[in-house]
């Protein structure tokens, strides 16, 4: 009788080089949300990582390079937050929108206000930042921009809102309005900013 194939073991360097890594942009991410690019040293990531910093270029060419990794990373973060909200066929529409403000809420209260959106953090930054920075920052609210677009037509099919409502234009506004009220809620440290925002976009919505 023939063996049984036995799939191959993972590499423990390999197992090392997916952990380390993914250690280090997770700690980009959190410093990033906290404080911004310009004012994040490759030192208070390697600290808080606990990596030595000779090891940093094994995984990234270079402080940009890693930047664009971490966008990647929260990105893909972010749209796993929204889809599930967003693609909850068990709620309305417009109460899966409010789903995901009240997630993000949570989310603020849970770290004190101290972290806002990363996105939103680059935006501001935009003129210290590498050049390439700006397509991919506006690549990435346009990915945001067309899930709740696509939850607005839902409404729109049911009824929730207008026939004639533009739904690419009030995603678009939603995603202005939110990074102002993330904003806010770091400032005053609470979920006022981001409640009469909902509340505000969901009135304002045409019926």
């Amino acid at each position: 009788m023939a063996r049984k194939a036995v799939p191959p073991k993972p590499n423990a360097r390999e197992i090392g080089y997916a952990s380390t890594r993914d250690v280090l942009i997770r700690c980009g991410m959190e410093l990033l949300t906290e404080q911004g690019f310009a004012a994040t040293g490759l030192d208070a990531v390697l600290k808080r990582a606990t990596v030595p910093k000779g090891s940093f270029y094994h995984y990234f060419q270079s402080k940009t390079d890693f930047g664009e990794e971490v966008m990647k990373a929260y990105d893909a973060y972010f749209v796993r937050k929204l889809d599930r909200a967003l693609l909850n066929e068990s709620r309305a529409p417009l109460d899966r929108i409010a789903d995901f403000v009240a997630d993000a809420k949570s989310g603020m209260a849970r770290h004190r206000y101290t972290r806002g959106c990363l996105v939103g953090n680059l935006s501001q930054e935009l003129e210290a930042l590498p050049a390439d920075y700006r397509k991919s920052l506006d690549a990435i609210i346009s990915g945001w921009e067309a899930r709740i677009a696509t939850c607005l037509r839902l409404a729109r099919k049911q009824g929730a809102i207008a026939r004639t409502a533009d739904c690419n234009a009030l995603a678009q506004f939603f995603w202005i309005g939110w990074e102002g009220a993330v904003m806010r809620a770091r400032l005053v440290r609470g979920p006022g900013p981001l409640e009469t925002f909902l509340n505000g976009f969901i009135r304002g919505l045409p019926r």
